[in-house]
């Protein structure tokens, strides 16, 4: 299988390719040249195991990678969850069921991706012999999952763009306090939207990127957005036969990546009823699935940190397979949010079987002592929000993000009880190493060169 740019004017490139490249040189996203119609594979992997589940969907995409060294990277790189099932589903009652996906290394939803991801640039530098630089960008989650994923890899640096007291303090204690010296957190004066479009400016100079082997760890890497459809399907298989039509996927998100890669296994061949984009005051989603109203505005600070993002990236992608795969209207969409940062439409095909809330900081701690109160269960405040609204739905599976205890004020504030976790309470002795930066493409590009060893892998 080959994959292109939503942009249209990059040539088709390899699954490897496209993984190491991460930002297609157009400046669009890579996605599949089509999508494959798996309807008839999803009845046959019912009863799998997580890992086994995942061989067989990457074995649809990563045909360049051969399948024995296909299952070796993808059981290494779920080795470290601590749940079985490794996305357990929990049942609240006869409607609701939340799809627990904080059981990884760093407690977050992105370890499913960024597990996988850093084994798979593991595999590139052993087969180029050539060191990598790894770029991305966080609102919170996907710096410290992305970080765990490669700690200590032999030729492999990554730096991460956060924006600077804008993430939960141990969200930035998993991101700076490693010890590892091949991990560089650059905390961004600005939001998490200045510091995505620092990334996008400094993987813009080709010549650049392809000095120092750039690659692109955000949710802007195919890699990423396919990791994730792997945990919908399991999900889906495991609820009985007679509600999986009925069933509604509701998913925080603020970048957009989640929600779009169970869209995209839907497209494959999971039939459900829809999917919710739960977002938090920060709702451009919610404005473009309610009314066709896709103005970016300022991000402002919420409880909910990781999805305080105006810019959602991977919306190009959701527009691209909206449009039939029309890669000129893509571009001058693009181009009409980059010049003007608006993009409206009446065009309810677009929108399709979604559907979306928006959850304040004062919904955010109400929902969470409701559903303490009713279930008995603690949510992060995240996941919280994906609880607004769910009587329309038949049987609805929340997906649940983030580990309670990565947000332990929020959760003690409101419940008045602790919640921790031994990886991340073995932080708080840690000493902080960041390096703070302007959100400047030029400065960032100075700033990883400095870093770079010139000595390839051996």
């Amino acid at each position: 299988m080959k994959f292109v740019s939503t942009r249209g004017q990059t040539e088709p490139h390899s699954f490897s390719e496209a993984v190491r490249i991460g930002l297609a040189p157009d400046g669009g996203l890579f996605v599949p040249e089509q999508l494959p119609d798996l309807s008839e594979q999803m009845r046959e992997w019912e009863g799998l195991s997580y890992t086994e589940l995942c061989i067989r969907f990457f074995q649809q995409f990563a045909t360049d990678i051969e399948v024995g060294e296909l299952r070796e990277l993808v059981e290494e790189a779920y080795s470290k969850f601590d749940h079985e099932e490794l996305a357990p589903l929990k049942r609240l009652d006869e409607r609701i069921q939340v799809l627990e996906l904080f059981h990884g290394p760093t407690l977050a939803f992105k370890d499913f991706a960024l597990q996988l991801l850093g084994k798979l640039y593991e595999r590139q530098v052993a087969l180029s012999r050539e060191s990598i630089n790894v770029l991305g960008a966080t609102s919170g989650d996907t710096g410290a999952a992305a970080i765990n994923g490669l700690l200590g890899k032999d030729g492999v640096n990554i730096f991460i763009l956060y924006p600077d007291g804008r993430v939960s303090p141990l969200q930035e204690r998993q991101m700076t306090c490693t010890g590892e010296s091949n991990v560089y957190p650059i905390s961004i004066t600005g939001s998490f939207d200045d510091a995505q479009a620092s990334l996008k400016d400094v993987f813009g100079d080709g010549a650049f990127s392809r000095s120092v082997n750039l690659s692109a760890v955000n949710s802007i890497n195919l890699a990423r957005i396919l990791a994730q459809c792997v945990y919908y399907i399991y999900a889906w298989l495991k609820l009985p036969g007679s509600e999986r039509a009925n069933t509604t996927f509701v998913v925080p998100t603020g970048n957009f990546g989640n929600v779009l890669a169970g869209w995209m296994a839907c497209r494959m061949g999971m039939e459900v009823a829809g999917f919710r984009v739960a977002t938090n005051r920060n709702d451009i989603l919610h404005r473009f699935f309610s009314s066709g109203d896709y103005s970016m505005g300022e991000a402002m600070a919420s409880l909910a940190p990781s999805m305080d993002i105006q810019v959602a990236s991977n919306f190009e992608r959701f527009l691209y397979f909206g449009c039939g795969a029309d890669a000129e209207k893509t571009r001058a969409v693009m181009a009409q949010v980059k010049s003007e940062g608006v993009f409206e439409t009446s065009d309810g095909s677009l929108v399709g079987s979604m559907s979306s809330t928006r959850m304040d900081d004062a919904e955010i701690r109400e929902t969470i002592q409701e559903v303490y109160r009713k279930y008995g269960y603690v949510v992060d405040p995240h996941t919280a929000c994906g609880f607004k609204d769910l009587d329309e739905f038949e049987h609805c599976v929340i997906l649940s993000t983030a580990h309670p205890a990565k947000f332990p004020e929020t959760v003690e504030e409101t419940l008045g009880q602790p919640s921790t976790h031994p990886s991340l309470e073995a932080l708080k002795h840690r000493e902080i190493v960041a390096y703070p930066l302007p959100a400047d493409a030029e400065e960032i590009k100075a700033f990883i060169l400095s870093k770079q060893n010139p000595v390839q892998t051996k």
